[in-house]
């Protein structure tokens, strides 16, 4: 037997062990139950695992954003640096729940900065000075934009107003008075900006903070980038071994129980053991697959990209997505047209409903040909001589391989 007709007879077992129970199909009671169990077994199963997981520090965990941020970027200065901790500071976690811990998984060299942005956080009034100063932005940015508005409409009003138009010289003087009161305004708002951006670099913790960046050193610097350069690469490696550790013992013992339930006959245990069998096999294959795109194509990738940036052709990465997209139709055409929906599997769906093999319509009972299309269903087989499907791949009536013959 050719290693095709193997694996079709294997995927034949599975979906009987799957499907019936004691050579019959599960009702729909019993299907509606394993499949309410399937569905709790696997998200348990994912729950568990993402627990498990979490064990190990993830680089985000490791060298959070903000001490990426602070250590590793080399654009921080005495004009950019309040705007930059106003961005890490807003939306950072002010949580001190089970800080202690947290500080463990943090990198030696971001302690201390993580520390001082969590007591910056803490501290509530600060905090306000910094909104306050962020709403300020705002507004400045909005009355600028106003302002450059009234430059366009003031100028036109001039050239109106130059023209001797008594409409267009009262419109140039309201767009004048308009463009004073935004532009006092705005002087305002700056003069405030610079008050709050005096209050916050007087605080203690602020002037801690600006002389830890301050006296940074470069081999921090370059340590942390290599350690997260480090962990980015081994840490899918890292995840999928902590992963396997919580599924493989779970899949032996499903299927331990599986074999046991299949040599002993026992019927109902090897319809639940063969589900949780593939159940448990899910998560495995998908973590496997999620590992080898993180290690492999998301790496290589990058390369490409960059590869194809330093001599601007990145455009040229839309072809390779055109060549993806037109292999994954051809496979799938492949797939359903001659696996799924072939010429075969329409004739066996036919003879087991007992439709015409040529025409698909329904045959009287004990027809021997098709009244529709004349069609003959039966010839004799070559093995036992007796009547047998014309395209039946086994003889109905001695389970012989081959067709019959006329």
């Amino acid at each position: 037997m050719s290693v095709s007709m193997k694996l079709k007879d294997r995927f034949v077992n599975i979906k009987a062990r799957l499907t019936s129970l004691d050579d019959q199909q599960l009702g729909k009671a019993a299907l509606v139950i394993i499949l309410f169990l399937d569905i709790f077994i696997l998200m348990t199963i994912f729950n568990g695992l993402d627990e498990h997981t979490n064990q190990i520090s993830s680089p985000d965990e490791f060298i959070p954003d903000s001490c990426r941020e602070m250590v590793i970027s080399h654009q921080w200065n005495s004009t950019n640096r309040t705007d930059r901790l106003s961005q890490i500071i807003i939306p950072f976690s002010s949580s001190y729940y089970r800080i202690e811990e947290k500080r463990k998984k943090w990198h030696p060299v971001c302690v201390p900065y993580i520390d001082l942005l969590y007591q910056i956080k803490h501290d509530k009034a600060l905090i306000s000075i910094f909104e306050e100063r962020n709403k300020s932005e705002r507004e400045i940015k909005e009355l600028q934009k106003a302002i450059n508005d009234l430059k366009g409409v003031y100028d036109t009003s001039l050239l109106e107003t130059m023209a001797e138009h008594d409409e267009a010289k009262t419109k140039a003087d309201a767009v004048k008075t308009d463009f004073q009161h935004k532009a006092n305004a705005l002087n305002v708002l700056q003069n405030r900006i610079a008050s709050l951006e005096q209050t916050i670099n007087d605080d203690p913790k602020i002037k801690a903070l600006w002389e830890k960046l301050q006296n940074l050193q470069e081999q921090d610097r370059q340590k942390l980038l290599t350690d997260l350069r480090r962990l980015n690469f081994w840490y899918p490696l890292k995840q999928l071994g902590m992963q396997m550790i919580f599924l493989l013992p779970l899949f032996a013992v499903f299927y331990a129980w599986n074999k046991m339930s299949i040599r002993k006959n026992r019927g109902v245990q090897t319809l639940v053991s063969s589900h949780l069998l593939g159940i448990a096999f899910i998560p495995i294959f998908f973590k496997i697959i999620e590992t080898v795109y993180d290690i492999i194509p998301k790496i290589l990738l990058k390369k490409i990209i960059n590869f194809l940036e330093s001599f601007n052709l990145v455009a040229i990465w839309h072809y390779l997505i055109i060549a993806l997209a037109i292999a994954a139709a051809l496979f799938l055409i492949y797939i359903f047209q001659k696996k799924l929906f072939s010429n075969e599997k329409l004739i066996e769906r036919r003879i087991s409903k007992g439709a015409c093999q040529r025409c698909g319509k329904y045959l009287p009972a004990g027809s021997q040909a098709c009244p529709f299309c004349g069609f003959v269903q039966f010839r004799s087989c070559i093995h036992c001589g007796r009547p047998t499907y014309v395209h039946g791949r086994y003889c109905r009536e001695c389970g012989q391989l081959g067709k019959g013959k006329g």
